[in-house]
This record gives structure tokens, C-alpha cells and sequence, in this order.
């Protein structure tokens, strides 16, 4: 979002201070004018006739004054135009891992096959992220929603185990409604998703390209395939339309490795439920102005002691 589209006040009641602070030095300003007097019996033209030089700076300070009254309601009103990270909550950003469950992951060219391969990649990702948030959805015809974001790895671990293509219950290929899925139950509070999947099917080129164009959610595949294969060429594909990385699978730890470089971001603001959106506080960057305008009000009063000179 924009500056303008950003900004609001944290504590907009004090705002309603405005009008009173005018009143206030309204009569201030009333009541401390030497000429109120005269001004309520002669002609305004006359008067400013007969007095020489006027109270220049004296409305000068008394308009200074009304400023710095004003600037100090905005500062305690608490202007501000950026979120802020939560100094009591500094959780790392989730991962939802994103398992393919479809027919073609029951073939056995890397054994003993792609989805047991599948499920081992999730144990040794769920180890390595061991107390950060990692959530688990399985897709095939449709998407399903295993474990939301948790920090306790080893069930995420434990519910890929059980996942396969018999249990799905509709058959078929849809990555987008995965994606779409995944993405929704990150929500606001952000992450990256990192998919494992032996293929894509080529009928999800168009709805990739409408996904990509309205979310902003990082996305990492990770390909149960074999290199220079029409299935690694399909999952490129659809890496390149969603702008994402691609990370084919080894036999060692050296493509988990990467993808945890990969996932890993800034720590990200956590508030309690309820709270909402906590804002940098930016009035403080009135209070120079204030003290400068505060300086400007003073005066030094200077005393004239006239002597008779001795004659």
C-alpha cells in the first residue's frame, strides 16, 4: 500500500483536542490584548491611526504558540505509516509444505517410489526446521489441508507418512487449488511454500498464470523426478510461470540444505489474537520542531534604569 493509503493516527481521539486548544488561545489572545478596550468604543481604522508600530511580535508568538499546541495534539496523536515488529515476538515465517499424492507418484523409477521418496524429503525438511513452524497439505483432484502451520515438526513428519495416493478421494492433478489453499492458510502472517511433486500437468498453465498474478507468496518446488525427463521439464515450466525456484531431489540432505536457505526470512511481527497490526509510532519526529518553535517564543526582557547626570 501507498504513504497515503497507510497513514492514520494510533490514538485519533486526541485529536478532538484541536478545537479546544484553539478556544483556549483564542481567549488567551482575548484577554491579554492591551487595546481590547478601546477597540470595543473606537473606529478600527482610528485606532490602528493612533498606535505606532502595532504588536507585531507579540502575534507572532501568540500564533507560535497556537502552533506548538497543535503540533504537540498531532504528536500525541501518534501519526504513523508502517507496521512494526512485534519487540515481544520475533517467530520466524511458516512453511506449508505442499505433497502431491497423485497416481503417477507410485512409480517406482526412484525407489522404492516417488511418493515414499516424497515422504522422506518431509521428515528430513520437518527435522531440519525442528521447533519452527511448518504446516503439510496433500493434493490430487482436489487440495486437503493436513497440519496448519505447528511447531512440533514431528507430527508433520508423521502425517506425510500416512499420505498416498490411495487415500485421496478424487483423483487427477490440481496444483493451482493446492497453491490457492496453501496460500489462504498462511494468511497474513506470510511464509513460502515449497512444493513436492514428480510433474505438473500441463493443464495448469493458465490458472498458474492468473495464481501468479494476484499472490505474492513465494513458492519452491522441489522435483521427484529424474533429470531430463518430460517431467522435470513440466515442473521448470511451472516454476517459470510462477517465477518460482526449482531444486531437483538427491540422495543426500544437499537439496534440503538448499531449500531451508531458500525458506529462510526475517523474523515477522506476531501479536496476540485481538491486537491487530501493531504501527511505528512517527510523532516524535515533530518534537524538534516543537522545541524549535518553543525557542523562538522567548524574549529577553530588558530593564532601562535612567540616571539623572549630576549637574
Amino acid at each position: 500500500m501507498t504513504f497515503f493509503g497507510n497513514f492514520h493516527f494510533i490514538r485519533p481521539f486526541w485529536l478532538l483536542m484541536i478545537p479546544v486548544a484553539m478556544g483556549v488561545w483564542w481567549l488567551i489572545r482575548q484577554s491579554g490584548d492591551p487595546l481590547r478596550g478601546w477597540r470595543l468604543v473606537m473606529d478600527q481604522t482610528l485606532l490602528n491611526a493612533l498606535t505606532i508600530g502595532g504588536n507585531a511580535n507579540d502575534r507572532w508568538r501568540g500564533t507560535t504558540l497556537l502552533a506548538i499546541w497543535l503540533l504537540i495534539i498531532l504528536s500525541i496523536s501518534g501519526p504513523t505509516w508502517k507496521p512494526e515488529p512485534s519487540p515481544f515476538a520475533d517467530d520466524p515465517v511458516p512453511v506449508m509444505l505442499v505433497l502431491c499424492a497423485t497416481e503417477t507418484m507410485n512409480v517406482e523409477d526412484l525407489v522404492p517410489s516417488r511418493i515414499e521418496r516424497a515422504r522422506l524429503k518431509v521428515t528430513d525438511f520437518a527435522n531440519a526446521r525442528k521447533g519452527l513452524p511448518l504446516g503439510l497439505l496433500a493434493y490430487s483432484g482436489t487440495p486437503h489441508l493436513v497440519l496448519p502451520p505447528t511447531r512440533d515438526t514431528s507430527i508433520v513428519s508423521t502425517m506425510a507418512a500416512e499420505i498416498s495416493p490411495e487415500i485421496m478421494p478424487r483423483k487427477g492433478d490440481d496444483l493451482t487449488a493446492a497453491l490457492k489453499l496453501a496460500e489462504q492458510t498462511l494468511g497474513q502472517s506470510g511464509g513460502s511454500i515449497v512444493v513436492l511433486t514428480d510433474t505438473v500437468s500441463p493443464t495448469d498453465t493458465d490458472s498458474l498464470i492468473a495464481f501468479h498474478s494476484t499472490s505474492k507468496m513465494p513458492v519452491h518446488f522441489l522435483a521427484i523426478a529424474r533429470e531430463q525427463t518430460p517431467e522435470w521439464d513440466a515442473i521448470k515450466q511451472a516454476a517459470s510461470i510462477l517465477k518460482a525456484s526449482t531444486t531437483l531431489i538427491s540422495a543426500d540432505s544437499s537439496d534440503i540444505q538448499g531449500l531451508l536457505k531458500k525458506t529462510a526470512t526475517a523474523p515477522v511481527a506476531v501479536t496476540a489474537e485481538g491486537e491487530g497490526t501493531r504501527w511505528a509510532e512517527a510523532g516524535w519526529w515533530i518534537v524538534p520542531i516543537i522545541a524549535l518553535l518553543s525557542l523562538s517564543t522567548f524574549r529577553r526582557e530588558e530593564q532601562f534604569v535612567h540616571e539623572e547626570s549630576a549637574s
